[in-house]
């Protein structure tokens, strides 16, 4: 790590050791570190125009789209698990749930269905996309939980009623999980000492508002990303790194006393 990386996490361990709330809210580029591909953006599995039926991706994981052919939803979230097959949380997701257990609040919101927050020993998730890993029948209420959804036969069949199961995420064209946001709006007005963003690029309007509404009430921000993104003006404090490494390095310096 160079002088001036080493600089920037000393600064954000001095802003943290202060805290005694923090919210994460994490992205794809959380799960990178685990070998999990981002969906879009440059080597994403869909940096394509469109699909080989001729259609964008977010129109066959759509919620009409698998009312109507779930089959071929499902081909594409059969092809997303395969994609994350054997992987399993990483460093940076061990950090957030120390933190948890470390500091009297913390919470993390986060886009991935991947399940990794609960899986590395975090409990205060927000799953505001859902999780890859719970199936459900629309028909008949059938519900099962899967260790690794790649290895199910696409599509899975309800056992109760022979319907094609779904997964409980949300598809494009739905609503979020109205307990989810609720959740959400309550953590944040209880407030927090510190939002730190980690590979997401924000472009959803609910993962940018804890970011605005901190700035507002002047409590420290932090971003965590090789990359800059719509958020890396907004924030007070950025960290152009990988989410596992900078994590890790955040946490020896919050141990050692350093900073």
């Amino acid at each position: 790590m160079n002088a001036s990386a080493q600089s920037d996490i000393e600064t954000v361990v001095r802003v943290l050791r202060e805290c005694r709330s923090m919210l994460f809210v994490t992205g794809a580029g959380m799960s990178a570190d685990s070998g999990v591909p981002t969906y879009r953006g440059i080597g994403g599995m869909y940096d394509i125009e469109s699909t080989e039926e001729g259609l964008p991706i977010e129109t066959i994981l759509s919620g009409p789209m698998f009312r109507s052919n779930p089959e071929l939803t499902w081909k594409y979230l059969g092809q997303i698990a395969a994609a994350a097959s054997g992987a399993t949380f990483n460093r940076g997701h061990e950090v957030i749930a120390e933190m948890e257990r470390r500091f009297p609040r913390v919470w993390t919101l986060t886009q991935n269905v991947d399940g990794f927050h609960h899986l590395a020993g975090s409990e205060n998730v927000i799953e505001i996309h859902g999780n890859m890993r719970s199936l459900f029948c629309t028909r008949c209420g059938f519900r099962r939980q899967v260790s690794e959804s790649s290895a199910l036969r696409v599509p899975p069949i309800c056992e109760g009623c022979e319907s094609i199961l779904r997964p409980d995420v949300v598809l494009f064209e739905e609503p979020l999980p109205s307990d989810a946001i609720d959740t959400l709006r309550r953590e944040l007005s209880a407030g927090f000492g510190a939002v730190i963003c980690i590979g997401t690029t924000g472009v959803f309007p609910y993962i940018q508002e804890p970011v605005l509404i901190a700035r507002r009430e002047g409590v420290p921000t932090i971003e965590i990303n090789p990359g800059e993104t719509i958020l890396s003006h907004h924030v007070d404090y950025r960290l152009p790194m990988g989410a596992a490494d900078a994590l890790d390095a955040i946490w020896r310096g919050l141990e050692e006393g350093t900073g």
